[in-house]
C-alpha cells in the first residue's frame, strides 16, 4: 500500500475540473462537440453528467486496432472466409461491445450534424449484424443483435434522408424515408417474439418525420399556380383565371 501511495504521489495527475466547468453538462441533450486533439486529428468529446468521454473519429472510437486491424469487424469478416468458421459465445460479446462504441459514436456523430461518418457507423453495426446471423449457432445470439437491427436501420435512415434534405431534394429524403420504413416492417414481422414485433417506435418516427418533411417543403412555382387559379375560380376574377391558366400550360410545355 505504501508503495501505491508512492508511485501515484511522483505522478502528475491532470485535473479536467476547467474544462468540465466550462462545458456544462445539460441532461435533456446529447452534449457532444469534435476537438483537435494532441496528435493533430479531431476528436469526438461527449459531455456527461460526471465527467467527459473522448472518442476517435476513425476506426475504433476507443483507438485501438485489435489484432493490427482496425476493428473486429474486420477480423472476423477474415477468419470467415473459412467455410468451417463458427463465432462462439466470447466472440460475439467481443462484437456486442465493439458494436456499443459505434452506437455511442453515431448517436453524438447525428446530434452534430456528421450524417456520412453517422452512415459508415450504422453500416458497421448492421455488418456485426449480419456476421453474427451468418456465423453464430445459438439462435440466442443471433436475436442479442437482431433485436437492435430496426433501430440502427433507423438511423441509418435517418442519416441518408438528412443529406437528401441538405441538397434541398425533399422528394430524395421522403423516398429514402419510405424505403426505410418498408425495411423496418419487414424486419419486424419477421420477429416471432410479439414484444418485438408490435407497434414498434422507429416506424412512428420515421412516419413522423415524412410528415414533418411534407410539411416544411418549399411549394413550387406550379403548386402555387394551381392554388391561385383555384381562388381566381372560386372568386370569379376569370381573366386572372385565364392568364394563371396560361402560365400553368406554359410550365406544363415546357417540360416536354
Amino acid at each position: 500500500m505504501k508503495g501505491f501511495r508512492r508511485f501515484h504521489k511522483g505522478l502528475k495527475m491532470e485535473d479536467i475540473s476547467r474544462i468540465l466547468n466550462n462545458w456544462e453538462f445539460n441532461p435533456e441533450d446529447i452534449c457532444a462537440r469534435k476537438v483537435e486533439g494532441v496528435d493533430g486529428r479531431e476528436k469526438l468529446q461527449v459531455r456527461v453528467d460526471l465527467g467527459m468521454l473522448q472518442m476517435e473519429l476513425e476506426g475504433r472510437p476507443d483507438g485501438t486496432q485489435p489484432n493490427e486491424l482496425a476493428t473486429l469487424l474486420e477480423y472476423y469478416e477474415k477468419k470467415a472466409e473459412d467455410p468451417d468458421f463458427v463465432l462462439g459465445d466470447d466472440d460475439c460479446e467481443a462484437l456486442g461491445q465493439e458494436g456499443l462504441q459505434f452506437y455511442h459514436r453515431y448517436i453524438c456523430l447525428l446530434r452534430l450534424g456528421d450524417f456520412d461518418r453517422v452512415i459508415s457507423d450504422t453500416n458497421h453495426n448492421l455488418a456485426i449484424f449480419d456476421l453474427v446471423a451468418k456465423h453464430s449457432k445459438g439462435d440466442e445470439q443471433k436475436m442479442m443483435f437482431e433485436q437492435y437491427r430496426p433501430y440502427v436501420t433507423m438511423v441509418n435512415t435517418r442519416a441518408r434522408g438528412e443529406l437528401r434534405l441538405l441538397d434541398d431534394d425533399y422528394d430524395g429524403a421522403i423516398a429514402v424515408v419510405d424505403r426505410g420504413i418498408e425495411r423496418i416492417q419487414q424486419l419486424l414481422s419477421a420477429f416471432e417474439d410479439p414484444d418485438l414485433s408490435d407497434d414498434r417506435e422507429e416506424v412512428h418516427a420515421l412516419e413522423a418525420w415524412r410528415q414533418e418533411i411534407t410539411e416544411n417543403r418549399p411549394i413550387s412555382l406550379k403548386q402555387r399556380l394551381a392554388e391561385q387559379l383555384q381562388e381566381a375560380i372560386a372568386d370569379e376574377k376569370y381573366e386572372r383565371a385565364a392568364v394563371l391558366r396560361d402560365r400553368l400550360r406554359g410550365l406544363e410545355k415546357n417540360r416536354l
